[in-house]
């Protein structure tokens, strides 16, 4: 049984959608999410991080660089909390609440007036992740949306939307993980003891 599509064609072209999406990316818009970060860091808030599926494991890749990158090359480094790590927390709030409250219930308990809320969302429409920014909203917490295809209902609540301009989840996930590699090392860099 033979491959129907010639993997080395696959690949260039895969590569070069990806390729495509990252420099089509809105980095003023990413900016504004660098800065708010930057603000609650400075100010010793909390950021708090949520995601599913493929966004949940962005959300654990990120509260640890945010957390330990940075720390480890001198910086300020982030309170930093993914709401997705965990197990019986989540599984206790699906289980006896509904899955609808998963993060908004950690958020609710965890969450004060000044901190940041990030939420990554590949369609901006999982119920989930539309509760816990409204939990955040109504609790004065800052929030960013990672998002994808077109933001969806997320892209209108939270105070910074960063949309990958595409449609497709593999390049959207990929974005989201760079944009995290690139938040860390800018942190990593650029705040560091002389840099505050």
């Amino acid at each position: 049984m033979g491959l129907s599509t010639d993997p080395a064609d696959f690949a260039a072209k895969h590569l070069g959608g990806l390729a495509s999406v990252l420099t089509s990316m809105p980095t003023e818009k990413l900016a504004e999410a660098i800065r708010m970060l930057d603000q609650a860091r400075s100010e010793d808030r909390q950021v708090l991080i949520a995601g599913n599926g493929g966004s949940a494991s962005t959300a654990s890749h990120m509260a640890a660089d945010l957390m330990k990158t940075v720390a480890q090359n001198g910086g300020r480094s982030f309170r930093i909390i993914a709401l997705t790590d965990n197990v019986p927390l989540l599984t206790a709030f699906g289980n006896d609440v509904g899955f609808d409250e998963i993060f908004s219930g950690q958020l609710s308990v965890l969450g004060r007036e000044g901190d940041v809320l990030v939420v990554i969302s590949g369609s901006g429409n999982s119920a989930n992740i539309v509760k816990a920014v409204e939990t955040a909203q109504n609790a004065g917490i800052h929030t960013i949306g990672f998002l994808g295809m077109s933001g969806g209902k997320v892209a209108e609540m939270v105070d910074v939307s960063v949309v990958v301009p595409s449609a497709e989840y593999a390049y959207i996930e990929d974005a989201h993980l760079a944009l995290n590699h690139l938040i860390a090392t800018y942190f990593a860099k650029n705040a560091g003891l002389g840099g505050e």
